[in-house]
């Protein structure tokens, strides 16, 4: 049985909002992610639909994320009927670390750990655990990050690092792990992916002062205290003008607390 050309030189291309943030930036264009993350951010939210949206979104913005960082080689797989499917395939053997960003980010970080267990060699997926919080003053104000601890697993050598974590609001939080990855954690990633439903203007700034390198994924952009000057322009053409962060670092619109939805808390 020959090769089906159909099945070579497999490509994809993503489907996203233009802006002026970098190349790094990935901000996604889907309605029908658009409408469930709406529902998500909305007051009807709550348990057990908070798990189940979250894990549709996050399924989904794996779906980007492996699609668009993945390398596509040629294999042969065999079928039930005796036959071979030939032609070019996600890499079976790329190896990948899923981050539990402690508290709002275990449960998408679950959801991804799973479902890269199901496609990829499960003997390279693994997950960590990173134990923080924003530090706030008597104001609520965010003044840095409250860290209590990890399990991490080995070094991360040739490994595409995920950070599934709901919120991209400031970037302290997540420069602070990605530092600690980059300095403390041995061998060379491959890349290191943040992977968010909703980011700010301001949580980019800050990614691509300390961290230009890092990926970052998104369904959405939340800019909504911007004037309307600002809002009719495309992301990115004046970012030093744009805002997302109330005076207590909480994105508008936003999505309310997502770490408390998860854990049916009050604070």
């Amino acid at each position: 049985m020959g090769q089906d050309c159909q099945y070579k030189n497999t490509s994809y291309n993503s489907n996203e909002i233009e802006h002026l943030y970098g190349e790094n930036i990935h901000i996604l264009s889907n309605p029908y992610l658009s409408r469930m993350l709406a529902v998500l951010s909305s007051p009807q939210a709550v348990m057990p639909m908070v798990n189940s949206y979250l894990e549709q979104l996050y399924i989904a913005l794996l779906h980007e994320v492996v699609n668009t960082t993945v390398s596509v080689v040629p294999d042969k797989i065999e079928t039930r009927l005796g036959g071979f499917l030939e032609g070019d395939f996600l890499s079976f053997n790329q190896r990948f670390i899923s981050v539990d960003l402690a508290r709002a980010g275990t449960y998408p970080s679950h959801v991804c750990f799973h479902q890269l267990n199901l496609l990829f060699n499960s003997k390279l997926i693994r997950q960590d655990h990173i134990y923080l919080n924003r530090k706030v003053d008597n104001s609520g104000k965010v003044v840095g990050v409250d860290y209590s601890g990890s399990k991490i697993g080995g070094e991360q050598e040739g490994a595409i690092v995920l950070f599934p974590d709901p919120m991209g609001a400031t970037g302290g939080s997540m420069s602070h792990v990605v530092d600690q990855y980059k300095k403390s954690v041995g061998g060379s990633a491959k890349q290191y992916i943040a992977m968010h439903l909703i980011i700010t203007p301001e949580y980019l700034a800050y990614m691509k002062k300390h961290h230009p390198d890092v990926m970052v994924f998104a369904i959405r952009l939340d800019r909504g205290l911007s004037t309307d000057t600002v809002l009719q322009s495309i992301p990115g053409t004046y970012w030093e003008k744009e805002r997302g962060l109330n005076e207590t670092q909480y994105i508008v619109p936003g999505a309310g607390g997502i770490g408390e939805l998860l854990n049916n808390t009050d604070n």
